[in-house]
């Protein structure tokens, strides 16, 4: 190797470092918003507002304009993914999606940052050893293909892999939601007060889109209980639709506080129960590694006996 060439690979290598770490220290700054978006969220004139002056109906406004140039290019990108998806979404990564809190385009968003991680970063590395080893370049242009490919792909592996702990925190706020409207309902307010200021307790995401479906049956003039169980069928939590057959049962002037309460203590012990099935299931797989050193153990004194045995019984 000539000395040109390795001062173009301490070069290259010096550069990807030096690229890295203003990214970084770029990535820890807090970003600086642009000025365009907050005069055009200050000014409360019907144009800022995409509305036309007249009332008339909605036109293509300065508001919309300056909606469209907040966030960085990467959620812009996201925003774009999200309304045309390269790979569509199931209702399971929805769901989980949901359930986290999380907006498909911020996690379309995710997606194009790990690819670009994935194809940049094997990209290079298969770059300076192909220079070094003399590949052709279709090697490093097939490794960052496959790295990109393999970033896209993995928040949807780590979305599979936290949807048991999201599973677990939904049905805890679940249940802490039921505690809420009991109480509420033993302060003798209605059923509808009651499910609008359980859920005005708290700011995590199944109780913010709880309140999304009370505010969406309250502006539609109807009652909440089927926006309730469509929000269950959604997340897949049948105990929603549960309590607003309980609640519902305001409407036919039957008692709720004794109904509703014998309800919730049944879900939470259907919750229970479940619990401790998977707890024995984890402690059952627990005992096959522990069986697996104490047979290993024997085996050390097992071993020896056994070869002296066989090396005796085959002596003449």
């Amino acid at each position: 190797m000539t000395a040109p060439a390795w001062i173009l690979i301490v070069a290259v290598l010096g550069a990807c470092v030096g690229l890295g770490a203003v990214v970084v220290a770029r990535g820890l700054r807090p970003p600086i918003p642009s000025l365009k978006a907050g005069l055009a969220l200050l000014d409360t004139g019907p144009a800022a507002a995409g509305t036309d002056p007249t009332g008339v109906g909605p036109t293509s406004g300065a508001g919309v304009v300056a909606g469209a140039d907040r966030g960085s290019r990467l959620d812009r990108l996201g925003r774009w993914l999200a309304a045309h998806p390269l790979t569509p979404l199931s209702a399971a990564q929805r769901r989980a999606l949901d359930a986290r809190g999380v907006p498909v385009a911020e996690f379309m968003a995710e997606k194009v940052a790990y690819a670009l991680i994935g194809a940049v970063t094997p990209g290079v590395v298969a770059g300076c050893v192909g220079f070094l080893a003399g590949w052709t370049p279709l090697v490093p242009i097939g490794v960052a293909a496959a790295g990109a490919v393999v970033g896209w792909f993995l928040p949807d592996l780590t979305l599979r892999r936290r949807a048991p702990a999201a599973r677990q925190d939904l049905a805890e706020a679940l249940f802490t939601f039921f505690d809420l409207v009991t109480l509420e309902r033993l302060a003798n307010r209605s059923a509808t007060q009651s499910l609008a200021a359980a859920a005005a307790v708290s700011d995590a995401p199944l109780f913010v889109q709880i309140r999304a479906a009370l505010d969406r049956a309250r502006l539609e003039q109807r009652p909440p209980y089927a926006h309730l169980r469509a929000l269950g069928a959604h997340l897949d939590l049948p105990e929603l639709a549960d309590i607003a057959d309980v609640m519902q049962m305001e409407e036919s002037g039957a008692s709720l506080t004794g109904a509703l309460r014998a309800r919730v203590r049944e879900l939470r012990d259907a919750h229970l129960s479940s619990q401790k099935i998977a707890a024995t299931k984890v402690s059952e797989q627990m005992t096959v590694f522990m069986v697996v050193p104490s047979m290993v153990f024997a085996l050390v004194f097992l071993v020896p006996p056994l070869l002296r045995l066989t090396g005796d019984g085959g002596a003449p």
